[in-house]
């Protein structure tokens, strides 16, 4: 069985993100960077996903310079792709690629981290019923936080500055997992 942060990856890929519950943002973070035209080079690739328990291989994703598509383990396109858009927005800051996707009128956030072996996923994981209280009882104590409701899912919005979201990278709000790159 694949575990929750390889379920997620799944469904970030798919846009299919908001699975409930996200946090979210006014507009594409961070704010007053602007949006890359193409994806670097230095983050083009195969990317495979790897079960941490089974270590079963799993989907593997595909990076280009307009987007990405990702494909199950034996190399069928189900997903289909992504492509850099007014709904798809990437910016770069800080050694962090904010991948930011538009759902409705909210933005929800995954960052992309370049690592010697692959990257690194990441996203502020509010999925976890037991940790969601805990999780936004601090981000309310440092941020206004508006609860939205939109076709059946609900987005808590804050609205940082970059060097608050950088705060919050440092202080591990965002978890995910690694990708190994393909070669």
């Amino acid at each position: 069985m694949k575990n929750f942060n390889i379920a997620l990856l799944i469904f970030f890929w798919a846009s299919m993100l908001y699975s409930c519950k996200e946090i979210s943002f006014l507009e594409p973070q961070p704010a007053g960077i602007k949006p890359l035209k193409e994806i670097p080079e230095e983050l083009k690739g195969k990317y495979l996903a790897v079960d941490k328990l089974s270590g079963e291989k799993n989907d593997t994703l595909t990076i280009e310079s307009w987007g990405y598509r990702l494909k199950d383990k034996d190399d069928k396109e189900w997903l289909g792709r992504g492509m850099l858009s007014d709904s798809l927005v990437v910016k770069f800051y800080q050694d962090y690629y904010f991948i930011n996707f538009r759902v409705g009128n909210q933005w929800v956030l995954r960052l992309i981290k370049k690592k010697s072996s692959g990257i690194e996923f990441l996203s502020i994981n509010i999925q976890d019923d037991s940790k969601r209280k805990e999780l936004l009882k601090k981000l309310s104590n440092r941020f206004t936080l508006k609860e939205i409701k939109l076709d059946g899912d609900t987005f808590y919005q804050i609205n940082p500055t970059s060097s608050q979201l950088l705060q919050l990278i440092k202080e591990s709000y965002f978890t995910g997992d690694e990708l190994k790159k393909l070669k």
